[in-house]
């Protein structure tokens, strides 16, 4: 007997229930293992919420724009502080993304035997990843309770701001232009140029 064209949705949605196959979610112990037997040699790759994504090849003015946040912040987070650019954050059992720059408590010595589990501030700077930063990596964040996340987005030539982590979700996202300043959560005194953090000639759209 023929199979009708079309299944019933019955049978669709039992289907989907007992589907056997499974995606393999990644934790982070595993991750770390496969880095260190080199898996993922001459690759750049994040784990996010149990997936490996591919990390996109840094472009000139995504580089640029790295190393102006982080000299812009170097200025204001001096002793008992590290800012540290492209190297990771331990974020529960299934993530460990290396956001662009992450401001931490201590000194350098005192991630030694560990990476950081937090960050009074993360900034991500995106010229084709703002759908990454702000689907995936927003929510990451906020569920982590980092208080304070920016995302220096290019190819709009301005900087979005993302505060009160609450729930899995940032509860405000103010915009930022140039001509404006920025004061960090971790630093209210302390306020900085939206022209310092974004690079002097913004890529085209």
């Amino acid at each position: 007997m023929a199979l009708p064209d079309i299944l019933p949705d019955e049978v669709i949605a039992a289907d989907a229930e007992s589907d056997a196959v499974k995606i393999h979610q990644w934790t982070r112990e595993e991750y770390e293992q496969a880095a260190e037997a080199g898996l993922f040699k001459d690759r750049r790759v994040e784990l996010v919420d149990g997936a490996l994504y591919d990390m996109a090849a840094q472009r000139s003015p995504h580089a640029t724009g790295v190393r102006k946040v982080a000299r812009a912040l170097e200025k204001i987070f001096a002793a008992g502080y590290d800012v540290r650019s492209q190297m990771p954050l331990s974020l529960g059992p299934l993530s460990e993304p290396e956001p662009d720059i992450a401001v931490v408590v201590g000194e350098p010595d005192d991630y030694l035997a560990h990476h950081p589990s937090t960050a009074v501030l993360v900034v991500e700077v995106a010229d084709s990843s703002q759908i990454h930063d702000r689907k995936r990596k927003a929510p990451l964040y906020a569920r982590a309770d980092l208080p304070d996340y920016w995302i220096v987005n290019l190819r709009f030539d301005l900087i979005e701001v993302f505060r009160d982590p609450a729930d899995g979700l940032y509860r405000t996202r103010r915009i930022y232009r140039r001509g404006e300043t920025i004061s960090p959560l971790a630093s209210p005194e302390s306020s900085i140029a939206v022209d310092d953090l974004l690079p002097h000639h913004a890529p085209a759209s």
